[in-house]
């Protein structure tokens, strides 16, 4: 028995090297992981149109920002800016709060206008209650609206820049909304 004794903490003391070797591989491992952080994040635009033909009404764009962190940290004070042509028929709304808004429209889950709010080309926007954005995480900035009348030709591109921390030169959007549009004279109408 006593043979059969030693065979059994033979093995046993096999298996505690096998699992202490295995162990260590996996440290070796995951330390190599830890110098393989990368911080990366795209955005992008979704959209939907309303093109209207008629130069009494206007045209519409509804449209959402959104940011996935793709990399494999986490990204500190995320924060976008949506830029309008210079000179243009484009007009931007959304459902975003000022610094001095109070508290209670504030809402998580709500976006704050920042910097020079009295720009109307430029919207930077950052998320309220939203400080990081996990790896594989997405946060969006949804329903904002741009319009424009059809009354005139009009061209321009929408772009979108994303900012945290980490990546402080910003990150250009995938997407950017090309918009144009040439007026058509009615029949019977001078020129």
């Amino acid at each position: 028995m006593s043979s059969q004794n030693n065979a059994v903490e033979e093995k046993i003391k096999d298996l505690k090297e096998q699992s202490t070797f295995y162990v260590r591989e996996i440290k070796k491992l995951v330390e190599a992981l830890d110098f393989q952080k990368t911080v990366s994040v795209v955005s992008y635009f979704t959209t939907s149109f309303n093109i209207s033909y008629d130069s009494e009404q206007e045209s519409l764009c509804l449209g959402s920002y959104h940011i996935r962190n793709i990399g494999n940290q986490p990204v500190t004070n995320p924060y976008l800016c949506i830029k309008l042509p210079e000179d243009s028929p484009f007009s931007f709304s959304g459902r975003y709060v000022y610094e001095h808004f109070s508290q209670s429209l504030k809402t998580a889950g709500s976006w704050e206008r920042i910097h020079d709010t009295s720009d109307n080309t430029e919207f930077w926007l950052k998320p309220i209650g939203k400080t990081t954005i996990e790896p594989n995480e997405t946060i969006s900035f949804t329903n904002f609206q741009i319009k424009w009348s059809h009354n005139l030709s009009y061209a321009g591109t929408i772009t979108g820049f994303t900012y945290c921390d980490e990546l402080q030169e910003g990150v250009l959007v995938l997407n950017p909304i090309n918009l144009n549009g040439i007026s058509v004279v009615q029949e019977g109408q001078d020129e």
